[in-house]
């Protein structure tokens, strides 16, 4: 989770939410890395996660990510859980919960949902205080 912080941190360079993922091999080398950039690219995809998930396919040379772990500050969304389902990712790992867009198990189980053909484990809690403090402070500042 610390990797990912660091990813949401520079998110703020450019105005984005800060919101940080990295994706992890089954051996636990990272072969992806993502953070908000929907404000810097102008381009309303660039989720954390959705970019890490890019990487990491490149990265391998395959978009069967069967092997990852998705590690990411804050709850996907239903687009990004969609990406996550389509790259059959077995794991994911997230800080903060997303009370108003979750599809991880707030608002939303779309990871876990066993009407679709791939089902995902889903480590919830990990680090959310300090990811929870710093989308509070980036959305409290003027």
């Amino acid at each position: 989770m610390r990797a990912a912080l660091v990813e949401a941190r520079a998110a703020l360079d450019t105005g984005d939410v800060p919101v940080g993922a990295i994706v992890r091999d089954a051996t636990g080398v990272v072969i992806g890395v993502g953070r908000n950039e929907r404000e810097a690219r102008h381009d309303p995809t660039a989720h954390a996660e959705v970019l890490a998930l890019r990487q990491a396919a490149e990265t391998i040379g395959d978009w069967h990510l069967t092997g990852a772990t998705l590690v990411v500050t804050l709850e996907p969304c239903v687009m990004c859980a969609g990406a996550i389902l389509s790259a059959r990712v077995p794991r994911v790992v997230f800080g903060a919960w997303d009370e108003k867009a979750g599809a991880a198990g707030s608002v939303y189980d779309v990871l876990r949902d066993r009407r679709l053909n791939h089902r995902v484990e889903v480590v919830a809690g990990v680090g959310a205080a300090a990811c929870a403090a710093l989308l509070t402070t980036f959305f409290r500042t003027p």
